[in-house]
């Protein structure tokens, strides 16, 4: 039977090379019987935005417990490795403070302590200057996975120190709204930096039609909840499972057609 709390594990790593086995097998030699959840390791290569905005939308759904996240372009360089706890639920985060961990640490309530684990005495030595998933953020999951306490693990600072996830935001007006690309998943679907409630500040309505200009284009769409609402290859506007408007292409790719990358900007108008 599984013991201490679950550990849930998200990265960048890929399947490709050893590199998330090695850290699951730090995990398994410190807290063997510790359940080990994968949420994915298929973060975009060094995409701190990517990973931030996964485990935001992933967590709700996980029990409370160590989250080890590793997306580190950083490694090496001056930038913080830190374990948190979160003021709501009393979850640990564990990772590179480089705004990754911080969407999810405001998700629950924010930090009520946060500690420094450069010279952490969980880590594994010597530390590899590029591998701090394996020296550094897994031993230190593991312990607290355990019962160790975050003052066991490292020394103490100011959360209010901890580095914050800069993001675009939504302007919104009577008759338009500008929002920019976040996410792009596999399926070429656009994740906004928009909710239903600003959408509709801005004149567009649930069931109405828009116009969305993009940098390939103008397209007309619609606002629907599901994709069967629309005929294949119409473009629509939906509600995702995570809140966030998201622009589509029923059957195909709304990245490919209208040309979107993170941080595009595209203007709706309702029709």
């Amino acid at each position: 039977m599984a013991e201490g709390l679950p550990i849930t594990f998200l990265s960048d790593y890929g399947s490709d090379d050893e590199f998330a086995g090695v850290c699951r097998a730090v995990i398994n030699q410190i807290a063997p019987d510790a359940s080990l959840v994968d949420l994915t390791h298929g973060i975009e290569r060094q995409g701190v935005r990517h990973g931030a905005l996964a485990l935001l939308n992933a967590l709700p759904f996980c029990p409370p417990g160590v989250h080890l996240a590793v997306v580190d372009p950083g490694v090496g360089t001056a930038r913080r490795p830190v374990a948190v706890t979160t003021t709501e639920e009393g979850r640990f985060l564990v990772g590179p403070d480089n705004g990754l961990l911080g969407p999810a640490i405001e998700r629950f309530g924010g930090a009520a302590r946060a500690i420094d684990l450069s010279r952490s005495p969980f880590r594994l030595e010597p530390v590899s200057h590029t591998f701090h998933g394996r020296d550094l953020f897994a031993p230190v999951a593991a312990h607290l996975a355990l019962g160790a306490t975050l003052d066991e693990a490292g020394e103490k600072f100011d959360p209010a120190e901890l580095a914050p996830l800069e993001l675009p935001e939504p302007q919104i007006e009577p008759g338009r709204v500008r929002a920019h690309a976040l996410l792009i998943d596999r399926y070429g679907n656009v994740s906004l930096d928009l909710d239903s409630d600003s959408a509709s500040r801005g004149s567009l309505a649930a069931g109405g039609r828009f116009e969305v200009r993009a940098p390939d284009g103008r397209f007309e769409g619609a606002w629907v909840r599901t994709f069967a609402e629309v005929e294949r290859g119409d473009v629509l506007l939906y509600e995702n499972a995570s809140g966030r408007m998201t622009l589509a292409v029923n059957g195909g790719s709304a990245a490919g057609l209208l040309d979107l990358r993170p941080d595009a900007e595209v203007e709706f108008r309702p029709l």
